[in-house]
């Protein structure tokens, strides 16, 4: 699949990032690799082979390598917002970074 340099720009646009050129075109020929490696992966046979939540799952013997839930008390909310640099009523205030085409 062929990437542009307009498409590594919008995709920096949108991650609120700024390039040099040289790195533009960099990104481009790295976003084209990854591209172009997913393409290859559509080509091996996946018929009856059931959808995963997640790409590891343990065998029978072995344990999940997750940790043990462990709930505890939160933050009171004036605490976790006092370094919030435009806190919202009760809520962090974030820019915006979705486009309109």
């Amino acid at each position: 699949m062929k990437i542009s340099c307009q498409d590594v720009e919008k995709i920096a646009r949108l991650a609120n990032l700024r390039f040099e050129e040289q790195e533009i075109e960099a990104f481009r020929a790295q976003f084209e690799k990854i591209l172009s490696y997913m393409e290859t992966l559509n080509e091996l046979p996946s018929e009856g082979i059931p959808p995963t939540s997640h790409p590891v799952l343990p065998s029978r013997n072995e344990s999940n390598a997750f940790r043990e839930d462990d709930p505890k008390s939160s933050l009171p909310q004036d605490e976790v917002l006092a370094n919030a640099p435009r806190p919202g009523k009760g809520h962090f205030r974030v820019p915006k970074v979705i486009e309109k085409e």
